[in-house]
């Protein structure tokens, strides 16, 4: 894939989450950051820890998840994450709520960055993503808590079809 085409995708997935936050006093490590999804009713909540001794710009997206199957990333980054949450995550351990979530199946993308003069990046871990991380110039961690796929009960709506994208 053509480095610009890579650049574009991944701009597109971390686009919410380049708001400013404080820049990491000291040297990150992969461990720093961990997130833990749980699903309710309409609801999804990644529980983040923040072991960075500073605050991180973070972002829990929800993107379609066709069939309730973890599709292809470049199609996740492609098509991007339109329902979700972002802030600032204090130094400790923090829930994002995303909520009211109409039914379907979704596949959770979660995030953290230092920022101002960005320094570094948290990701869940997703297949295929390392390729699509090399366009940042900071130091990027995948966090071992993997991309989740989430299906959204639903008593009298159906599921979204392939190639649906909420909020277009």
């Amino acid at each position: 894939m053509r480095s610009i085409t890579r650049a574009a995708l991944v701009g597109a997935a971390t686009l919410p989450l380049a708001m400013a936050a404080p820049t990491l006093a000291s040297a990150s490590t992969a461990a720093d950051v961990s997130f833990a999804y749980t699903a309710s009713g309409s609801t999804v909540t990644n529980t983040i820890t923040n072991n960075s001794g500073v605050p991180l710009h973070c972002g829990t997206l929800l993107g379609n998840a066709p069939g309730g199957v973890l599709p292809p990333v470049e199609d996740t980054l492609r098509a991007g994450q339109t329902i979700g949450t972002t802030g600032e995550i204090p130094a400790a351990t923090t829930a994002q709520v995303v909520t009211d979530i109409p039914d379907g199946s979704y596949v959770v993308l979660a995030t953290c960055t230092s920022s101002g003069e960005a320094t570094s990046m948290w990701i869940s871990d997703y297949p295929g993503i390392e390729p699509y991380l090399t366009v940042f110039p900071y130091t990027v961690y995948t966090v071992q808590q993997a991309s989740w796929v989430v299906t959204i009960p639903s008593t009298d709506a159906p599921i979204p079809e392939t190639g649906v994208n909420f909020g277009s």
